[in-house]
């Protein structure tokens, strides 16, 4: 799979959060990785092996990396709190949530992905998930993160 194609899916997953609690989410995840499983989309976006299905590493990393995330809800809604200039978490549409939770936390605690391509990435996400003026907030928001 694409990189990009990862990142969209641990959106997908972390976005269900608003929709589960926590016990439900390990059935949501399990329920995601199946249907990634078996690509139903344009096969050029997914790198599959010989058997027509998709790598397991990439199958892991999305799983994991969304346990990564969705363990640090509270940490990551504290940040967006503090940096969205008085927008409260209650107030953000779902899936600009679910894409400031994942930029979040890729830019600040995980190392393999750069600073600009977490915030370039989420503001891709936001172009076809949300509105249209969510990107420039998305943008603004992620901008005012220091680099660590």
């Amino acid at each position: 799979m694409t990189r990009r194609s990862i990142r969209e899916n641990i959106f997908l997953i972390v976005f269900k959060a608003e929709f589960n609690n926590q016990e439900e989410m390990e059935e949501q995840i399990r329920y995601s990785i199946s249907k990634i499983e078996e690509p139903e989309e344009d096969p050029e976006d997914v790198a599959i092996t010989e058997t027509g299905k998709v790598k397991e590493e990439d199958l892991a990393y999305i799983a994991d990396k969304s346990h990564k995330i969705l363990s640090m809800l509270p940490a990551l809604d504290e940040k967006i709190s503090e940096i969205s200039d008085g927008w409260q978490i209650g107030r953000l549409g779902k899936p600009e949530l679910a894409i400031l939770r994942l930029a979040l936390y890729e830019m600040l605690y995980d190392e393999e992905v750069p600073f600009r391509v977490a915030i370039n990435e989420a503001v891709e996400l936001a172009k076809k998930y949300c509105n249209p003026d969510a990107s420039g907030f998305i943008n603004a928001v992620l901008a005012k993160v220091e680099e660590p």
